[in-house]
């Protein structure tokens, strides 16, 4: 029996933006400047088009929201079949994506935010390092920095990388530059996320010993492995992550 796909919230579309599908929310009245936040979505594919808490908090900030479709290519500056044969997902974002959508939904430069969660979360803050004046604006969610530890499984990440040691090299830990980063960054993880838990906090130790300014939050849990890398999670910190890029945004 053929299942209609379930219907997107209202105010979100499909569109073909710079040669690939992108889902856009825009809010019904958009908040001067006119500011976007750019979700990248995780290892499930999962966009936000009827996340109902997440598609609030846009249309009440007025916020225009742009979710592309990464496949399992890690949002990284390197080639993946599973998104591009050619062009890597970072490149297709800063020279084909930001210049259709500052053209297309007239915003200004550095006023998009980057949002992301889980593999999307690590790529919003890699987008961010290596690109702090563009996006000076970064909220990460349950960020699965240590992505490495994946390598061998037989995803998308063993074409990419040759060896665990090359994808750790390539995580963000390795990539941050202490003279040049995104001025609001910040980024949660429940502590029972046993996965994940220890490269935030490792993460933490780079940015404190370094001197770069930023906000973390390990506050909220649910106390079950099962629950802290979840939808449950992700929905739960919605309105904290949002708040950060509000009143970032508010001080550019």
């Amino acid at each position: 029996q053929h299942m209609e796909a379930n219907p997107m919230l209202q105010g979100w579309s499909q569109q073909v933006l710079a040669g690939r599908s992108v889902d856009v929310f825009v809010p019904r009245k958009v908040t001067e400047p006119k500011s976007a936040v750019l979700f990248l979505h995780g290892h499930g594919g999962i966009r936000l088009t009827q996340n109902e808490i997440f598609t609030q908090e846009f249309e009440q900030r007025g916020f225009v929201a742009v979710c592309p479709d990464g496949g399992q290519a890690w949002w990284l500056d390197h080639v993946c079949p599973d998104f591009d044969a050619q062009v890597s997902p970072m490149n297709w974002i800063v020279d084909q994506l930001m210049p259709t959508l500052q053209s297309e939904f007239a915003i200004a430069e550095r006023r998009t935010a980057l949002l992301g969660v889980s593999m999307g979360g690590q790529g919003a803050l890699q987008l961010a390092y290596r690109h702090p004046l563009q996006f000076p604006v970064v909220a990460a969610i349950a960020p699965a920095i240590d992505f490495h530890q994946l390598h061998g499984m037989g995803l998308p990440l063993d074409q990419i990388f040759p060896a665990a040691e090359d994808a750790r090299q390539a995580t963000a830990v390795l990539n941050l530059n202490p003279m040049n980063w995104p001025r609001y960054q910040w980024f949660c993880c429940d502590p029972s996320d046993v996965d994940w838990i220890d490269g935030n906090q490792r993460l933490v130790m780079k940015l404190s010993s370094s001197g770069i300014l930023h906000e973390r939050h390990f506050e909220t849990t649910f106390d079950d492995p099962e629950v802290a890398h979840s939808w449950t999670y992700f929905n739960a910190m919605a309105t904290p992550a949002m708040d950060h890029i509000t009143g970032a945004l508010s001080k550019l």
